[in-house]
């Protein structure tokens, strides 16, 4: 059944696209899916300076223990992080699907 005009929301009561409503909701949005290439890290040669981390914009970067970790779900590969790295440990590669 199709809706009349007077039956439909008007531009009032729709919320603003791209907008996030509620607290903490971007993690329910997993970004990385449209990325071209991925970031590796190598771990022989990272120093841990963290400048990676500090320079995402997409926050997909986290340390663990003694080395980062990318998180693939929110990475969209944009290769701000290898072109930061001041000791060439991360590389961006074709992602293959």
């Amino acid at each position: 059944m199709e809706l009349s005009d007077a039956d439909k929301p008007g531009w009032k009561s729709i919320p603003i696209g791209g907008m996030l409503l509620e607290p903490g909701s971007a993690m329910k949005y997993k970004t990385g899916d449209w990325r071209a290439f991925r970031p590796i890290i190598d771990e022989a040669k990272c120093i841990n300076c963290l400048l990676c981390w500090i320079y995402c914009p997409d926050a997909a970067i986290s340390r663990r223990e003694k080395v980062v970790a990318v998180s693939y779900d929110y990475c969209k590969g944009c290769g701000i992080c290898a072109n930061e790295c001041p000791k060439d440990a991360i590389t961006m590669v074709e992602e293959r699907r």
